[in-house]
């Protein structure tokens, strides 16, 4: 099979979700409902904040899930499952309802950032694919935006899919990179599937194929007189890369009325070359020729780099953005919250000896609070019908510490939730890339405190409950027991 075939990735699960789901089924509970909440615990990099991203795929995956007779003739093969169960699937479609927060959304720990509503089997069928999808690009996003924040101001372009985990990975990474604040991206799918700006020059072996390294400048300057950068580190940065760039701006663009765009460095010490090509192409009269460097960045180099003074005007960033290497895991999980049977409703809790893993029972809202400024002071848990009025000063919980008086005063709030789809269709309308990412830079301009977003002991954000919420929480608790006999 050819990888570009159309591809139906329906079976893009952990076995478990389908032995379950065939024990469901010869139980007779497929129509039972179940909630299922999915949340992180921790923010990766120790940072204040993550970005929700991989949306419009999960959306896209659960309207075209179904199985094929390949699918069916293979889970046969397995000798696990009833052959009513594989009938069943035949005809299978997701039928349940999904809530979300707008992709793009700064989110925190121990929130539902997406809850399934949907029949037991339907709820249990697409874990894995939705995980998949959440872990990696909400990761992505997450780790541009700390490396777009060190480049304080400096554009940063995504340079990694050769280094990425494989086609898929840097296809969707450069997609969440790109919602994470990067300006553009080398990986040409992702422009045409996107829309994402493409940028790009030449490599090493350009220089290396032709006769010398000025010709090899003369060469691409020729062809590509509009959008000339040329990579100057190949052999000697200082005694020939920019002496042979000055000589092609001089000689081959000037003459036809243009100029040389910039120059890149891809190894060797950045911040002491960049500063000495800075000089050297000023000197020349070419202050308006830019310094783009990349080689195994991140967050932590580039802030080196700048503290040392570099002359740098932007960044192509690869393997360390699109595997986000310092800490490559979100760890997202999917728990079920709640089941109805019957018509009546049972919430769920797991009841764990790490505080951090007792989760969250019952379906529920989640808003963000705004003190007067605008600014985002908390995010706040309550009961799924119950109504927050912040007309006058409201009382919150703290659930690590619930002994705290916490009142919000001259407060604001607005859900997070919202529908994705209903009944197994899509009912929210897909969002544009650039607003998604637009998005994300009016949150952390304008809502998230800066304090937040520093790399080092950031701010914590909190993560209230309504009086009403931890009760029912902590009544759950209590009666614990009764679900384990």
């Amino acid at each position: 099979m050819s990888i570009f075939d159309e591809r139906n990735l329906s079976m893009m699960m952990d076995l478990y979700e389908m032995t379950m789901s065939n024990g469901y089924f010869q139980e007779a509970h497929e129509n039972d409902v179940a909630t299922f909440d999915v949340f992180f615990r921790k923010v990766p990099d120790n940072g204040g904040y993550a970005i929700f991203a991989g949306l419009e795929q999960i959306v896209d995956f659960i309207e075209h899930m179904r199985f094929d007779e390949a699918d069916i003739e293979y889970l046969r093969s397995l000798n696990m499952f009833d052959e009513k169960f594989l009938d069943y699937l035949r005809d299978y479609h997701f039928t349940g309802d999904v809530d979300a927060f707008d992709e793009g959304t700064i989110m925190y720990p121990n929130e539902p950032v997406i809850t399934v509503t949907a029949p037991m089997i339907d709820a249990q069928l697409v874990e894995t694919a939705i995980l998949a999808q959440f872990n990696h690009q909400s990761l992505i996003a997450t780790k541009a935006r700390r490396i777009v924040r060190a480049a304080q101001g400096r554009a940063v372009s995504d340079f990694g899919a050769r280094r990425a985990h494989n086609m898929d990975a840097a296809v969707y990474g450069a997609r969440a990179a790109y919602i994470g604040g990067v300006v553009g991206t080398a990986t040409v799918l992702s422009g045409q599937m996107f829309g994402i700006p493409v940028s790009g020059t030449m490599a090493h072996s350009w220089v290396m194929y032709h006769d010398s390294e000025f010709m090899a400048f003369k060469k691409y300057a020729e062809i590509y007189p509009d959008d000339t950068v040329l990579l100057i580190d190949t052999y000697d940065v200082l005694k020939s890369g920019t002496p042979n760039a000055i000589r092609c701006a001089k000689e081959v663009l000037e003459p036809m009325g243009k100029r040389l765009k910039g120059v890149r460095l891809d190894s060797g010490d950045l911040a002491y070359l960049t500063k000495e090509v800075r000089r050297m192409l000023d000197k020349a009269g070419l202050q308006d020729c830019r310094i783009i460097a990349s080689n195994s960045l991140d967050e932590y180099s580039i802030t080196s780099i700048i503290d040392q003074g570099a002359r740098i005007d932007s960044f192509g960033v690869g393997e360390r953005l699109i595997t986000a290497k310092s800490d490559p895991v979100l760890g997202a999980v999917y728990k079920i919250a709640e089941i109805r049977k019957d018509g009546v409703c049972r919430p769920t809790i797991k009841v764990s000896e790490t505080v951090e893993k007792i989760t969250n029972p019952g379906k529920k809202k989640v808003h963000r609070v705004y003190d007067g400024t605008g600014h985002a002071v908390c995010d706040l848990i309550t009961l799924e019908d119950e109504t927050v009025d912040l007309t006058k000063p409201y009382k919150a919980v703290d659930p690590v510490k619930p002994w705290k008086e916490i009142y919000l005063v001259d407060c604001t709030a607005r859900e997070l939730l919202h529908p994705v789809i209903r009944n197994g269709k899509r009912v929210s309308q897909p969002k544009d890339l650039k607003d998604i990412r637009e998005y994300v830079d009016r949150q952390l301009r304008d809502e998230i405190w800066q304090e937040e977003q520093r790399f080092e002991n950031p701010h914590v954000h909190h993560m209230d409950m309504s009086p009403a919420y931890y009760e029912f929480k902590m009544d759950l608790l209590r009666r614990a027991d009764e679900f384990s006999d």
